[in-house]
């Protein structure tokens, strides 16, 4: 029986100056891509195509790293972000692995709006068969949430951060 679960985080980060021009940096999805994902672990596939190995995630002794294909879209004043591929590097217990992540981020007037959902699909290890499947799925939201909450404090920091540097540069 595969176990599922999921997160979800929502954004409303203020902006407070420069807001106009928010829309115009959203453009630019390969300096946001950067800005919210660590670079050293990123590589660019093409254009609005890159690959991205998440840190190693540790759980009941396992070890485990997902390495995502991701895919940007852009609108005007909005970036998409949404996993297109997933597999578990280093990591041969389990017949089947599914990531699912969609993300938006939305200029609007006072700043930035956004929501991320991020699910995973997996078979059970048979290295985990005596822990309940309500620990295992509790497990699993609680490591999705940490990714998610990790993905928000870099909106709030580090992309707020590019943001002023890209204002100043032009």
């Amino acid at each position: 029986m595969p176990l599922a679960f999921s997160a979800s985080q929502m954004l409303k980060l203020p902006v407070p100056e420069q807001t106009q021009r928010l829309a115009l940096y959203l453009d630019d999805d390969d300096r946001i891509v950067r800005a919210l994902l660590d670079a050293s672990q990123l590589d660019p596939l093409g254009e609005g195509h890159y690959r991205y190995a998440v840190k190693p995630l540790k759980a009941f002794q396992l070890q485990i790293q997902p390495v995502v294909q991701l895919r940007t879209q852009r609108a005007p004043g909005r970036l998409e972000i949404e996993a297109l591929d997933c597999h578990l590097e280093g990591f041969d217990l389990v017949d089947d692995f599914a990531l699912t992540l969609n993300s938006w981020l939305k200029a609007t007037e006072s700043g930035l709006e956004g929501e991320a959902h991020l699910a995973v699909s997996v078979s059970r290890p048979g290295i985990l068969s005596l822990i309940s499947p309500k620990v295992l799925e509790a497990t699993g939201r609680s490591l999705l949430g940490g990714i998610l909450l990790g993905m928000r404090k870099r909106v709030g920091q580090q992309l707020q951060s590019d943001f002023s540097h890209w204002c100043r540069e032009r």
